[in-house]
């Protein structure tokens, strides 16, 4: 439990802009530790995603269950959340010394665009498990087990549909993610 509590308070350290940018911390934990799979990493993204309140504690402690109980959902919730606050409190003291610093300022224009990667590479990475058979394609090296037809199908009508229907409120779009997801067992 120690090494998960690590990995996650490393998570919640490094993830500069929210719960997506954990995203490629929690592949590798996924990867390296088993404490989820990548599918029921896509999962919790889903659940997070739909649930009230921050996707990276959603995950941690959905992964901290799962791994290891209640205690498990508790610590690593915590391990989540403590470098963030720890890192919140030093630059708010931080800032009101050197709020009128150009370097201060030059720090965060250099951290937006990092933080802008990081959830593109996570959005991406989100995009290719659940579009395309990456495993299977390697195992086969047959061009069609490449892909995950019916999720891509879904996907282009449903970007279709919002891009037709801007107006569409966002509990309704999603409701019809969560009915489509349950439905084709996504």
């Amino acid at each position: 439990m120690l090494r998960m509590i690590w990995e996650f308070f490393k998570a919640g350290l490094f993830a500069i802009g929210g719960g997506m940018a954990t995203i490629p911390f929690l592949q590798e934990m996924a990867k390296n530790f088993g404490w989820f799979s990548e599918e029921e990493l896509l999962d919790m993204i889903a659940v997070s995603e739909s649930t009230p309140g921050a996707i990276g504690i959603n995950i941690s402690t959905f992964a901290g269950f799962k791994s290891y109980g209640i205690l498990g959902a508790i610590f690593a919730t915590i391990a989540l959340i403590t470098g963030p606050i720890i890192i919140t409190l030093i630059i708010a003291r931080m800032m009101a010394k050197f709020k009128s610093s150009k370097i201060v300022h030059d720090m965060f224009e250099t951290i937006r665009p990092a933080t802008a990667g990081l959830i593109l590479g996570a959005m991406a990475s989100v995009i290719a498990m659940t579009l395309f058979n990456i495993p299977l394609f390697g195992q086969t090296g047959n061009i069609m087990d490449l892909f995950k037809f019916l999720p891509m199908i879904l996907f282009a009508i449903y970007l279709f549909a919002l891009v037709k229907f801007k107006n569409l409120h966002p509990l309704l779009v999603i409701g019809i993610s969560a009915i489509i997801g349950i439905i084709v067992g996504l």
